[in-house]
């Protein structure tokens, strides 16, 4: 009896062929279903992506086209208030008038430069945000697919 175990441990009938195929298509199947997975999740991660540079670029786009208008706009203001001074100094009938007007327009043009930047600030505060707005929405959607 003990010849017989030896055969049998040692024999090929104990190495079945279809099993190891059949185990090894599984191991296949199995492989190519999770790179086809792992490929619609990068693809699907890369056509995202493309969408947020899209977006952030046209963000960006409009956001300069604005602060370029309000720059040429606040350019604009002083260029007129320069002119408009200037013009008022011309019919300046003495040294106190002149000092006057001198001392208005330094103060009203410390005031609007500060009008100006606070604008500014404002327009550029509201462009960064809206720049960032499609690249912090693609983050916080990846980062809740690997929360999944």
């Amino acid at each position: 009896m003990a010849t017989k175990k030896t055969e049998d441990a040692f024999s090929l009938n104990a190495f079945d062929p279809a099993k190891a195929t059949d185990a090894f298509r599984d191991f296949a199947e199995k492989g190519v279903a999770q790179s086809k997975e792992a490929y619609a999740k990068m693809k699907t991660a890369a056509e995202d992506a493309t969408k947020t540079v899209e977006a952030t670029l046209e963000s960006a786009q409009s956001g300069t086209v604005e602060l370029g208008l309000k720059a040429i706009d606040a350019l604009r203001t002083n260029a007129e208030s320069s002119l408009s001074h200037m013009e008022a100094l011309l019919g300046v009938k003495s040294l106190s008038e002149l000092f006057e007007l001198q001392t208005a327009f330094i103060r009203k043009q410390a005031e609007l430069a500060m009008e100006q930047a606070k604008s500014m600030q404002e327009a550029t505060k509201k462009v960064a945000e809206s720049v960032a707005k499609p690249s912090k929405d693609a983050a916080e959607k990846a980062i809740s697919t690997f929360k999944k």
